[in-house]
């Protein structure tokens, strides 16, 4: 098994011009943890991989790795591999000659070269493809060559920015199994990339959600699904996200579009609030908030159901397709233990 590192980032910032890119991010990696950094385009999150692979100078700040600095040096002193998502392969050798290609930077004997070249490809199951080039290579299989290519060396770091991103939807789903598996036979500390938060939940041991170049939520793929912090992370995740509906807490009752809300605990101070809802916790009922069938899609296995609540949509997840009709008035209704209130302000969790 790989020795893995433990990585931390300590307050970093970086700056293109005017403009900050990433605003005093912090984050503490544990060895063998396979960690996502999750958020849409131009949160910050590959910047932040491409300043702990070395690839990138920052501004202020701190990067340690088994608690050593090692902010000043570089991307080939870290012992980190990265693997790109455009693959980044020579195309003019075969897929023997790119993956033993870091060993034979490095003086590796010839003998040693082949054996470690020969057991990566068993790995990512590309043995038989060895004499190949890329060119002559599916994308799913130039993806494996380039994960073989990072793990012949045995890194203690494994840096990964959006690598399935350029698979179609079953490849992208088969290789997710197969690259958290293989995460966990080496046991190396992996850092990945993902916007596809669907990627970073069934994946990940912990996720830190990037907005705007801040860290918005740091915890494990349950923690963040089931108490987002803010409202900005509870509209970012989930399949369709969390319905936030504004509320009102009066003498320690909850509130939204006149209908009272059970709670499971104290809403806090009286005043406004969010309240969020996720689409599967809300069943079409005989009482509860008052709405309007607006459309009900047809997923197949489940359906979504929109419903507009004083003119704003509200998705419903069910399992099956209900029976309602588009402009039929309907209500809606849940369980107290799956409403969050967030403070209207801030939007930080109640």
């Amino acid at each position: 098994m790989t020795e893995s590192a433990s990585v931390s980032l300590e307050g970093i910032v970086k700056r293109h011009g005017a403009v900050t890119v990433l605003h005093g991010v912090d984050l503490a990696i544990a060895p063998g943890e396979f960690f996502a950094l999750l958020g849409p385009s131009g949160s910050g999150k590959t910047t932040t991989l491409r300043i702990l692979a070395g690839l990138e100078p920052h501004d202020e700040g701190r990067v340690t790795m088994d608690g050593i600095d090692v902010t000043q040096r570089g991307p080939g002193d870290r012992d980190v591999a990265m693997v790109f998502q455009s693959y980044a392969l020579y195309p003019h050798m075969s897929v023997y000659d790119n993956i033993a290609f870091p060993l034979r930077m490095v003086a590796m004997p010839r003998a040693e070269v082949d054996a470690a070249v020969r057991d990566a490809a068993v790995r990512v199951r590309i043995d038989h493809l060895l004499d190949r080039r890329p060119g002559q290579l599916s994308g799913g299989q130039q993806q494996r060559c380039a994960l073989a290519r990072a793990i012949v060396r045995k890194p203690r770091l494994f840096l990964l920015d959006e690598p399935l991103s350029n698979l179609d939807a079953k490849l992208r789903m088969e290789t997710r199994v197969e690259l958290r598996k293989l995460q966990r036979s080496l046991g190396v500390t992996t850092v990945y990339v993902t916007h596809d938060q669907e990627e970073a939940m069934t994946m990940a041991d912990r996720i830190a959600v990037f907005l705007d170049g801040r860290i918005a939520q740091v915890g494990t793929p349950h923690e963040i699904f089931e108490r987002p912090a803010s409202t900005p992370v509870a509209a970012f995740i989930g399949s369709p996200p969390m319905n936030l509906l504004p509320g009102e807490v009066h003498r320690g009752r909850l509130s939204v579009a006149g209908t009272p809300l059970e709670l499971a605990r104290h809403p806090g101070p009286d005043g406004p609030v969010t309240v969020g809802v996720r689409p599967g916790a809300l069943v079409l009922s005989d009482h509860g908030i008052p709405g309007q069938i607006y459309l009900v899609e047809d997923l197949g296995e489940t359906s979504i159901v929109d419903v507009q609540v004083e003119g704003q949509l509200v998705k419903i997840r069910t399992p099956h397709r209900p029976g309602v009709h588009e402009s039929e008035a309907v209500h809606l209704s849940c369980a107290g233990s799956a409403v969050h209130v967030f403070d209207r302000n801030s939007g930080l969790r109640r």
